[in-house]
Formats: C-alpha cells, structure tokens, sequence
C-alpha cells in the first residue's frame, strides 16, 4: 500500500507539471466561477503571509420530546417537549506560508468539546495557482454541501444522507486538485481526487485506503450561474466477525466463514450536484441539490459510516441505499433576506418496503427518514447573521417496529445567531 501512495503522488506530481504547461498554452477566455474566490496565477515564494479567520454560532433549540437537538443534552422528560442553549460551532483557522506552499490548522469549539477540524498543507502549481496538492485532514472531495461552509450554509446543518455517510466531513488522506487558470477555456472544469483514510478525522486504523473523486464544472453568465458534479467513493470497511450480511429477497442472509474477518466490505458511492442562480426582479434564486446512492456496510443498528479510534468488532450488514437534498433560497429584492426552504431524505436500505421492516433481521436503522426545512436568513451586516429555522422530521411507520407504527414526535426549531470575521 505504501508503494501506492509513493507511486499516486509521484505520478500526480508528473501530470501537475504537465497539465499546468498545457495549460497555459491554451486560448484565453474569462470565465468566473460561482462559489469560487479568484486565486493568484503568479507566485513570490518569498513573501510570506498569515490569515486568521473564523466564526462562532450560538444557539437556542427547541424540540418535540424525542427530537434530537445539536446543542445541550439529550430531553431529561421524553414525555415533554424541551430547549436548550449552547454555542453550536466557534470556528477558527489560521492559514500560513506562501503563494506555493502553505499550511492551514482549524479547530472547532463548541459546548461539546474542542475538535480539530482542519491540519494540512498545500503545494500549488508555480503556472496556475488553482491546482493544488493538499495532505493531511480535510474535506472530502465529494458533492458540494460536504465543503460548503456552515457559516454560508442556508439550513443549519448538512443534510441527514451527509451526515450519515461522511461523519465529520473531513478525512486523512492526499488529494489533487486540477484546474486551469481562469485565463484558459478549460478553467470551467475542476478535478479533485485522491486516496483516504475513510476514518474521518480519527487515526487510521488498518491498511486499506479509499479513493474520492469530484468532477465539476461551472459557468456565469450576466444574470445565472450554473454549476454541476460528479463524485465517486470506491473504498471498503473492515470485517470485524465472520459473519457478513447481505440482502437477498427482502431478507438478510449470512454468510459465515472464518475467511470473512479481516477482509473488507465494499463501499461505494455515485452521486451528483447541480447549482443554479438566476437573479431577477424578486431579488436572487438559488436552487441547489444532491442526489447519492450505492452500497454501504456497516452494523445492525446504524448505517453510519467508520470513524471510531478502533477496528470493528460487530458483524457486518450491507445495504443498498440512496438519499439527497434539494434546497430553494429566494432573496427578497434588494434587503439582505432570504426565504429558504429544503428537503433531504435518506433510505438506508433500497432493498425492501415499508411492510418488511422489522422482519428478517431489518430493524429501526433500515427505515426511511426525511425532513422538511423552512427557514428565513437576515445578514445584518458582513459579520452578523441570524437565522430561525423550523425542520419537520419524518419517518417510515410500520407496525412491526414497536414505536415506529406512528410518526415520532422530533420536530426542532432553531434559531441562532453569527459572527463572522
């Protein structure tokens, strides 16, 4: 596996050069990417910068008595509803180096300890200052809700199928980004991909590595941005027991052999990401969505994928899945408001019905969750923000689950204010 490694950013470093020369030999067309921040297309290696940035969310949360709110403790009376405070995220990273290599460290606080968010490097191309290598933690380089910042974010946090796929957001790993310089024609198109740890922000745990990659491209014109991808997972999770579940005709069938543990289960994704903008006389549409599916392992009760400190040590149950979100932010005129309104869903296990769960072997982790968002978003000035955001949370009812033959009662309103600088 190491040989891999040496020989992935050997031949990535070959093919930097090479793309970035092509590059620049190419016609010159301006083009603006939405989303975006213009990068420097010339490099002075000797000059050195510092940047510190950051921002901090404080919250109050209220929920119907089984919600599951992301600030304060869990309802100590789950026959009432109940609310709590707390501060949400508080965001700080600082940048170092300079216009070829620098090194960024990000951590986040918030009322439930103190996480490193953010501890890479990065060596840009000498010709074109958008292509890049990074290694260390970072986002993973899939979709668009999963690098999209929270403080720009409409809903308060990623959709259910994110984070239920991608705890954590980031992972370990080494990444190459490929992009043209904004001169170019070409620099409508970026490419992102590299091999992961697939552990999320915890260390390592065996030899396996994944790989991700994300293929976008996007476009402006005078009154409409439009932007779209196409990402693909292909990575395995450890087999901690010998016996591996699978579905066959609406049922978990086992498969129990020595040989099954320590070898991996496949994980694979495909998913696709689309953006448009259009401004117009009622202010400024936004219209963003996602759509993922493919094969995840993972345990009986939850489909969540790995980020544990340890290998695991349950049996491992493999499904059929898909899910995504689709989100609508109108600006009203000219006033720094916007109206937002956002739907996710996230089946777990395409293979069966709302009927066969909770038989054979399915449980609560196999059913289909989805949630309607509304929301209104005022940014008072650059740095301030205020949000109030009321999420209706639904689930598959069936009468062989016992308290899953009604609809749980977890609906949460948030309503939160940011500072940013």
């Amino acid at each position: 596996m190491n040989k891999r490694i040496i020989f992935l950013l050997s031949f990535s470093l070959v093919l930097f050069g090479s793309f970035a020369r092509d590059i620049a030999q190419t016609d010159s067309l301006t083009t603006t990417q939405t989303d975006i921040k213009p990068k420097e297309q010339t490099a002075n290696t000797t000059k050195t910068f510092l940047k510190v940035s950051g921002y901090a969310q404080a919250e109050y949360q209220w929920g119907e008595p089984e919600a599951n709110l992301r600030v304060g403790t869990a309802n100590e009376n789950i026959q009432k509803p109940f609310s709590r405070i707390g501060l949400r995220r508080g965001f700080i990273k600082a940048i170092y180096g300079n216009n070829i290599v620098s090194g960024t460290f990000a951590i986040n606080v918030g009322d439930r300890g103190i996480i490193i968010q953010e501890a890479f490097f990065s060596i840009k191309s000498p010709w074109t200052g958008a292509s890049n290598i990074k290694l260390g933690i970072f986002d993973r380089p899939f979709g668009y809700e999963i690098s999209y910042s929270s403080s720009l974010r409409e809903s308060p946090e990623r959709a259910n199928i994110i984070r239920m796929l991608f705890p954590e957001e980031r992972d370990l790993g080494a990444m190459l980004t490929l992009k043209a310089d904004d001169k170019s024609p070409l620099s409508i198109f970026k490419l992102e991909a590299g091999l992961f740890a697939g552990n999320g922000i915890k260390p390592e745990t065996d030899n396996h590595k994944d790989f991700i990659g994300h293929l976008s491209a996007a476009k402006k014109w005078s009154k409409i941005s439009l932007l779209g991808g196409i990402s693909y997972y292909n990575g395995g999770v450890y087999q901690g027991t010998k016996d591996v579940y699978t579905m066959q005709d609406k049922s978990f069938v086992v498969n129990s052999k020595d040989e099954n543990i320590g070898k991996f289960a496949k994980r694979q994704y495909l998913g696709f990401d689309a953006q448009l903008i259009i401004k117009n006389i009622l202010g400024s549409t936004l219209i963003r969505g996602e759509y993922i599916q493919g094969v995840q392992p993972s345990k009986k009760g939850s489909t969540q994928s790995p980020n544990a400190s340890t290998l695991p040590s349950y049996d491992t149950y493999i499904r059929n899945f898909n899910g995504g979100y689709i989100i609508v932010s109108q600006s009203i005129g000219k006033l720094p408001v916007s109206v937002v309104f956002k739907y996710d869903w996230y089946d777990p296990n395409t293979n069966i019905t709302i009927n066969d769960i909770g038989l054979n072997n399915t449980n609560e982790s196999d059913i289909l969750r989805d949630t309607f968002g509304i929301g209104m978003l005022w940014d008072v000035n650059k740095s301030i923000r205020l949000q109030a955001y009321f999420d209706i949370n639904r689930n598959e009812k069936t009468q062989n689950l016992a308290g899953y033959n009604v609809d749980k009662k977890d609906n949460v309103l948030t309503c939160r204010i940011q500072y940013k600088f």
